[in-house]
């Protein structure tokens, strides 16, 4: 397997890509540079459209690049079939969507049990169990999605992104489906098990009081980075 020794765990260069053909054709990437270090948390915010999405997508290894690298977790996945890419992203990247894709005819345990099975776990409703209790669902762990509340769904989702201990964490708009105060609780719980963990976070999100509580804020406009920062909250406690 293609490896890389560059210390960030995300690392893109002249990323470039292209959804749909002909006339449809949108350049979404247009020769995006970027690295995240380890433990970091980081906000993609810019307008629908912007690229941001697709952004992550390729860093978890959802979307192929045209053109470019992307580096993750020390391997270099442009140069990567589709299955090494695959195990590469069940090994060291955990996503949460904005619609949680749970599965409904299984319940919370087996939504986060099944993929660590799928992995070869021999531990895995052991694992899904522990995971679960830890973002608060002890007491649903036999529900199916279609009992359980938006928050609750979500968190059945972290913990199944969580379960398999990723160096990364992806969020494309974890709380843009919940309500205010519940969407509160998902972000804290996020940052939380981020920390606790020692992994990194990559966060798209349109909210701006939930990007500034990252370290840093990477502003994404026509397929370009456009701004860099860190987040309000990071600039506060380094004034501090």
């Amino acid at each position: 397997m293609s490896q890389t020794t560059d210390p960030s765990i995300v690392t893109l260069r002249k990323a470039n890509l292209t959804l749909g053909n002909g006339a449809s054709s949108v350049h979404v990437l247009k020769g995006i540079d970027l690295d995240i270090a380890k433990g970091q948390s980081v906000g993609i915010v810019g307008p629908s459209g912007s690229g941001k999405s697709t952004l992550l997508m390729v860093v978890a290894g959802l979307e192929r690049l045209d053109s470019g690298e992307v580096h993750i977790a020390g391997s270099a996945l442009h140069t990567l079939s589709e299955d090494a890419v695959a195990a590469v992203r069940g090994r060291s990247v955990g996503i949460v969507f904005q619609s949680f894709h749970l599965i409904p005819n299984m319940t919370a345990l087996e939504n986060v049990a099944v993929p660590l099975e799928l992995a070869g776990k021999s531990d895995a409703f052991d694992r899904a169990r522990e995971e679960l209790i830890a973002v608060g669902l002890g007491e649903r762990l036999t529900h199916y999605p279609g009992q359980l509340s938006g928050g609750e769904q979500q968190r059945v989702a972290i913990a199944r992104a969580l379960a398999p201990d990723p160096a990364l964490i992806v969020a494309d708009e974890p709380t843009g489906n919940l309500d205010g105060d519940t969407g509160r609780q998902i972000a804290e719980l996020l940052f939380a098990k981020q920390s606790e963990r020692g992994a990194t976070l990559l966060l798209v999100t349109h909210d701006p009081a939930l990007a500034s509580q990252c370290d840093r804020q990477v502003s994404v406009r026509s397929g370009l980075i456009v701004g860099d920062s860190a987040g309000a909250d990071a600039a506060e406690k380094a004034i501090a």
